[in-house]
């Protein structure tokens, strides 16, 4: 793969670049989006910049408890900036988490708000893709398929490619917003079951899976559950806003 580049006596890190390109593109994408629904563009900057400080923050840690003993002999190796060293899960679940709470506090209309986020989630999801493709992270399982890729010793399943391919697809029919007229807050609902449904899929080929009770892959429970849940809310959301649009036609 691609992890870094040398500039002069400086070595640069290409994925932490990716990512921070994908947190540039994806700020600008949702401050245009939050501009169709009329709010406020620095309202939406503000709990980007709060749910990513939060969502780093967590996701380090959440590393750090996969691998506690690198961290208890060099404490301070979880200031590294190392992007590879990340939780990306544990992390996305704390930033929303904490998006919507900052959502409650400030009384914002929280589906609306999440809407506007979405695009700019869905462009981040390609820039994480793109950034395990150049550091080599998130492999693949060994195997003998003819589009296999050398990495690490081995032919493996190009994983972060297939990651990418369902996340460039994935935006495009965010952009299309199939389900806009199901009420707010479902496209945001679908991005998250769609990224849950890829997971699921993508986790099979992985080969650096974390297991559970030995055999069950903790990603891909994880990513269940939240399909469940989020295709549970799609459906709740949706009745809801279907009620509210009866009885003010009436």
């Amino acid at each position: 793969m691609f992890p870094s580049i040398s500039i002069g006596p400086y070595l640069l890190q290409t994925p932490g670049l990716i990512l921070i390109l994908g947190v540039w593109a994806g700020t600008f994408l949702s401050e245009k989006e939050a501009e169709r629904y009329s709010l406020n563009k620095d309202t939406i900057s503000n709990l980007i910049l709060y749910s990513l400080i939060a969502g780093i923050v967590g996701a380090r840690l959440a590393f750090a408890l996969r691998t506690p003993g690198v961290y208890l002999s060099s404490p301070l190796s979880l200031l590294a900036l190392d992007a590879t060293a990340l939780a990306p899960t544990e992390g996305l679940l704390i930033g929303i988490t904490v998006a919507i709470i900052v959502i409650q506090r400030k009384n914002l209309p929280i589906r609306v708000i999440l809407d506007a986020l979405t695009p700019g989630l869905a462009i981040f999801m390609i820039a994480w893709a793109t950034a395990n493709i150049l550091s080599g992270d998130a492999f693949g399982s060994p195997t003998d398929l003819p589009w296999a890729i050398q990495l690490w010793g081995e032919n493996r399943h190009p994983v972060q490619f297939y990651d990418l391919i369902f996340a460039v697809i994935i935006l495009g029919v965010i952009l299309k917003k199939p389900f806009m007229d199901f009420g707010s807050g479902i496209n945001f609902l679908f991005l998250f079951s769609l990224s849950s449904l890829v997971r699921l899929i993508t986790e099979a080929f992985r080969g650096d899976s974390i297991l559970w009770f030995g055999s069950i892959r903790a990603a891909q429970l994880v990513s269940l559950v939240l399909l469940i849940g989020t295709l549970w809310l799609i459906r709740d959301w949706s009745i809801n806003s279907s009620t509210k649009s009866f009885s003010v036609s009436e």
